[in-house]
């Protein structure tokens, strides 16, 4: 989890401006329950009427209530109407006013409105106060009545009042000429054009913070993709055998998606459910409704359920992404093998093989997936069964005049949003132990330090290629690999010079393919050094030593695209000329020039529309294109003919006339004419020199030259 937020540093801003947004979203959702109650209990119940303070009342109902009234709260009431012919207007707007009006009003209201059911009008109550001959007498007697009434009230709620107070203000609209019908219909219009515009905006916030999370994603997948590949790219090749390329290849897919997925979740879902779960827990609790028990024994509930869950689950999490790997190695390993597991008849092995890790992640992912399955039914349970609880304990509290029938269906939708808040948070947390072992996975490639790094001061960085002579020193090398316990390569010592070539032969492990690796720096060597004229490889920058370089692997390696493209991909500032001659030299002209479309001939990936040889002559054309000082040839020639051998090694001794080559080679007959082998045994040199030389001085050279050639080509030979 740390690691998802540590990718989200580079967009703090964006981040932020997505809370913004889900503020307001929230804000928007948390409101709508209270226009949907006003609906329901102002727009339906009430007829639209808001206030117990009426708009506009008759003089006689105004002299009437201020009966009801001490004479501040009298001063209060007429302070706040206009009268305006045979109305009273109110005046007054400031919510705080209207507030302080409505409680002193509900009574008195109330009172009118019995009285009113007994016959008795407001008319009728100021014509007996008119008629009295102290005012002030009729008002003490209603004030006695009233603590009567408050007394026997004792224990109604403040809903039942209001409900009362807003029943007699219908009856004063009514008597002044408001239609309460149409009065009704501009409350419910006015009211639904509210909810309407809330929801809008709603949605416009929630489809801009959704764009944006996907954006903030997407963006930190392609750069944890960028990343990955440039670490990877920088690997030696210690690296790529302690990870894998299998185990790679899903760290920067399948992994970077994982986390990307629950990325755009936690910018969409994470942050948005704490707002809207604080936002509802406020407004429930702003109801006064004593009900918040209910939401108290929600939460509990899902919280146990999801533990529990997560305790059974979360352990098969961890191994998921393990059994992707394999099911990717076992995968890759088939498809790069099919010829040889045709040929050998080994289809039904592969099959059962790739069966077997299929079934593994599958049964895995059954387990997790019934596993995190019971969620939504258990949640929509513990819903259901709330919205009951709600309903039942929220229709004693209507019973009893404690409730209005809109402040139950506010409850319950707020407690649905506080619900889903820990629903939503429930889901995500599904999918974070995954992302997070993604995560990990993903970090290690990027912490792994490597091997091989740049000196911090680099020798002869500014010098031209042309300006090195390429002699290549091996000043007792020995090399030993990470984590083994002996040396592959013991005390190797020679000078490789320019407008020679040094052969290094040996047999099957004797660590000739190891030595050549050492000179680009595919490894570092573990004791002493290797120079190019002088200058220790390890103190020059990796393209600098590799600009000086062209190898050709053991393997011929073409990419997809066309011949061009392959023959210049040592550089963009390789010429058609240096392209052609190259392919000249490495005998590839001949096959090129018989396509149609000649270099723009197309490379399928791999090269696989070429065969074994002509991808191993343009291997070797693209490493002379770029016109190096040392060649390095990894046994490059064992896929040629004997003709096409003899001709390229002929071209190469007469157009590499200043070049130092060194070649890795199984067969003697490619070295015969080397100006200096060597011949290593077991890591070791167990011989330098030219082919009679050896032959005279060298048993292991012998053993070898007598296995490949007869007694007439040695004695021509010896001759």
């Amino acid at each position: 989890m740390l690691n998802i937020l540590k990718y989200l540093k580079k967009h703090v801003g964006m981040v932020l401006l997505i809370i913004c947004l889900l503020i307001v979203q929230a804000a928007c959702d948390l409101n709508l329950p209270q226009y949907m109650s006003r609906i329901v209990d102002v727009g339906i119940q009430q007829s639209g009427v808001e206030r117990v303070t009426p708009d506009q009342m008759r003089p006689e109902t105004l002299e009437a209530l201020t009966l009801f009234l001490s004479d501040e709260e009298e001063a209060v009431l007429r302070s706040a109407y206009e009268t305006e012919g045979d109305l009273c207007r109110l005046t007054v707007t400031d919510g705080d006013q209207l507030d302080q009006l409505d409680g002193m009003l509900r009574l008195p209201m109330a009172a009118l409105y019995q009285m009113g059911q007994q016959g008795m009008t407001p008319e009728q109550m100021t014509a007996m106060a008119a008629a009295a001959p102290d005012r002030q007498s009729v008002k003490a007697q209603i004030a006695q009545s009233m603590e009567t009434m408050t007394a026997q009230l004792t224990g109604v709620s403040d809903t039942m009042l209001d409900q009362t107070a807003i029943l007699f203000v219908q009856q004063e609209y009514t008597a002044t000429g408001v239609d309460l019908n149409q009065l009704q219909q501009s409350y419910l219009i006015s009211t639904g054009t509210k909810m309407l515009g809330l929801t809008l905006l709603m949605i416009v916030m929630a489809i801009l913070a959704s764009l944006l999370a996907s954006r903030v994603a997407a963006t930190v997948g392609m750069e944890l993709r960028g990343q990955v590949f440039r670490k990877v790219i920088s690997f030696s090749n210690a690296e790529i055998d302690r990870f894998s390329t299998a185990s790679l290849i899903t760290r920067s897919t399948n992994d970077i998606q994982q986390v990307q997925m629950v990325m755009v979740l936690l910018l969409r879902m994470v942050i948005y459910a704490p707002i809207l779960g604080i936002g509802g827990v406020i407004q429930v609790a702003s109801t006064g409704t004593g009900m918040g028990w209910i939401i108290a024994l929600a939460v509990g509930i899902i919280l146990v359920v999801v533990a529990v869950l997560m305790r059974v689950a979360m352990p098969k999490f961890k191994i998921m992404q393990t059994m992707v790997d394999r099911l990717n190695l076992v995968s890759r390993e088939t498809l790069t093998g099919l010829s040889v597991i045709r040929a050998f008849s080994r289809e039904k092995y592969e099959e059962e093989r790739f069966e077997g890790a299929n079934r593994d992640l599958m049964r895995t992912q059954l387990f997790t997936n019934r596993t995190m399955s019971m969620m939504m039914p258990l949640m929509m349970l513990i819903m259901n069964g709330i919205c009951v609880l709600i309903v039942w304990a929220g229709a004693h509290g209507i019973d009893l005049g404690t409730m209005q029938v809109g402040d139950m269906m506010a409850f319950i939708t707020y407690t649905m949003q506080i619900v889903m808040s820990f629903l939503l948070i429930a889901v995500v947390s599904i999918m974070l132990p995954r992302a997070g072992v993604s995560a990990s996975r993903i970090q290690e490639v990027l912490d792994t330090p490597i091997s091989i790094q740049d000196p911090e001061e680099k020798k002869n960085q500014d010098q031209a290629v042309a300006e090195w002579k390429g002699e290549v020193t091996f000043e007792d090398v020995s090399f030993r690999y990470p984590d083994a316990q002996a040396d592959v390569l013991e005390h190797i010592s020679f000078t490789a010079k320019p407008g020679q070539t040094t052969a290094i032969i040996g047999s099957t492990g004797s660590g000739k393919s190891t030595l050549l690796n050492l000179i680009p720096r595919f490894f570092d060597v573990s004791y002493g050094r290797i120079t190019i004229d002088g200058v220790d490889i390890r103190r020059l920058s990796q393209h600098k030593l590799h600009e000086l370089m062209g190898y050709v692997p053991q393997k011929g390696v073409l990419f997809s695209g066309d011949i061009t493209s392959n023959l210049k991909f040592g550089g963009e500032d390789i010429s058609d000329f240096d392209m052609v001659q190259a392919a000249r030299i490495a005998q590839a002209e001949s096959f090129i020039d018989e396509k149609p479309e000649g270099y723009k001939a197309p490379i399928a990936q791999g090269g696989s529309n070429v065969s074994g040889g002509q991808k191993q002559r343009l291997s070797i054309a693209r490493a002379l294109a770029k016109k190096p000082k040392i060649v390095l040839f990894d046994d490059s020639f064992s896929a040629l003919d004997y003709k096409t051998d003899v001709a390229l090694r002929r071209a190469l001794s007469e157009e590499l006339t200043d070049v130092t080559v060194i070649i890795v080679a199984q067969r003697i007959s490619t070295i015969l004419h080397a100006q200096q082998i060597i011949v290593l045994d077991e890591g070791k040199v167990a011989g330098i020199g030219d082919h009679e030389t050896l032959m005279r001085t060298c048993p292991t050279y012998q053993e070898i030259a007598r296995s490949q050639l007869s007694e007439s080509e040695l004695g021509g030979v010896a001759q």
